[in-house]
């Protein structure tokens, strides 16, 4: 049987009925969300793929979007703690997965982004990741490499001296937001209906994920599907305990900084202290301080490491983190008073965090994980 759901609402689940027993990639995910402004087109995907595949958008031709984003990798760079980009320079982040970031309200870590058609303009520019002056070196690959030429007047009916980054940053966004996967074993018993699609133990962890684990505060689950995130911003004491003692000193010169024309997408890759400070960097605002977008938790077992700057291994350092309350020994120090206000010890037992984690490896969808298997 399955547990009964009760989000923040206290509205219970109604059943699902059950659904055909063949694959389907999409089961649990809801409808991908499309702007007016950029429709998608099998012609714009293709398009955009070659585009996230090309090197010469770097300032040493040797970093494309896919190097951070490697679907071989769950479209991560996994097991990199941090990414790697021009001259293998190291930001301060973890490379958050391209698989259903279409779904997400906002983009990056801290969310300084609103689309995935803004966010592709970043990286491009950023020194410690592709290093370029401006967008003019890519227009001119663009506009002049024979290949791309078919390409954009069959996406946009534009070639040569008509392309303009808007239809390249589209186009990225187009690919990006196709990247899309569900049919999980989790969702096949959920969702679908397959008692055996999942162990016993899958199921007890689901019950300590909606229950004493508390998960489903923050990865949220709805009526008909699941995204696992509430994409909001929490501190939940990683990477703060080394800023705590200096973050307001430190928060107050960065927003004067910002004011003064500091690039926030720059400093939060070149600084590991303006890193931590989290969404505080984009918003100003004190309660955000260290706080870091809820990322998604399907396809979670393919990312490793975890967090915002990859400080944790393995999806039992992750259990233990919550499990103790926002620390990762029961003997760290106590969190401060900046964590988000729902993380508390879970007192799991040793047989709650085993079935927690086999939970959350219910969440692969089988299509990535091949993917994966292929690219080896």
């Amino acid at each position: 049987m399955r547990p009964s759901l009760r989000l923040l609402t206290l509205t219970a689940l109604v059943a699902v009925p059950a659904l055909a027993q063949s694959p389907n990639p999409l089961l649990g995910l809801p409808p991908v969300p499309v702007p007016a402004d950029n429709p998608q087109t099998p012609e714009k995907e293709a398009l955009g793929h070659k585009l996230f595949r090309d090197k010469r958008f770097s300032a040493n031709g040797e970093v494309a979007c896919e190097t951070c984003h490697d679907r071989g990798k769950a479209f991560t760079d996994s097991p990199l703690p941090v990414s790697e980009g021009l001259g293998k320079a190291k930001g301060t982040r973890n490379a958050p997965t391209v698989l259903n970031a279409a779904f997400n309200e906002t983009q990056f870590w801290d969310g300084r982004e609103p689309s995935l058609e803004r966010q592709s303009t970043q990286p491009f520019l950023n020194p410690i990741e592709m290093g370029l002056p401006s967008h003019e070196p890519i227009l001119k690959v663009v506009r002049s490499d024979a290949e791309y030429q078919p390409l954009f007047k069959s996406a946009f009916g534009v070639s040569g001296g008509a392309i303009t980054m808007d239809h390249v940053t589209k186009a990225l966004a187009a690919f990006e937001r196709a990247q899309v996967s569900g049919g999980s074993p989790f969702d096949r018993w959920y969702f679908g209906g397959e008692e055996k699609a999942v162990s016993d133990a899958v199921k007890r962890g689901f019950t300590v994920f909606l229950q004493q684990g508390r998960c489903v505060s923050c990865h949220t689950v709805s009526q008909t599907s699941a995204l696992f995130t509430d994409g909001h911003f929490h501190n939940i004491n990683v990477g703060f305990p080394r800023i705590e003692k200096d973050v307001v000193e430190m928060a107050t010169a960065f927003s004067t900084a910002k004011k003064k024309g500091e690039n926030v997408d720059v400093a939060v890759l070149a600084n590991k202290n303006t890193s931590d400070l989290g969404r505080f960097a984009v918003d100003d605002r004190w309660a955000a301080l260290g706080s870091f977008k809820t990322p998604t938790l399907r396809n979670i077992e393919l990312t490793a490491p975890y967090m915002h700057d990859g400080s944790l291994k393995t999806l039992e350092e992750v259990v233990e983190h919550y499990s103790n309350g926002g620390k990762l020994k029961e003997t760290d120090p106590e969190p401060s008073g900046f964590l988000s206000g729902g993380i508390r010890p879970l007192n799991l037992t040793a047989d709650q965090k085993k079935d927690l984690v086999a939970f959350l490896k219910s969440l692969t969808s089988p299509q990535v994980a091949a993917a994966m298997t292929k690219s080896k």
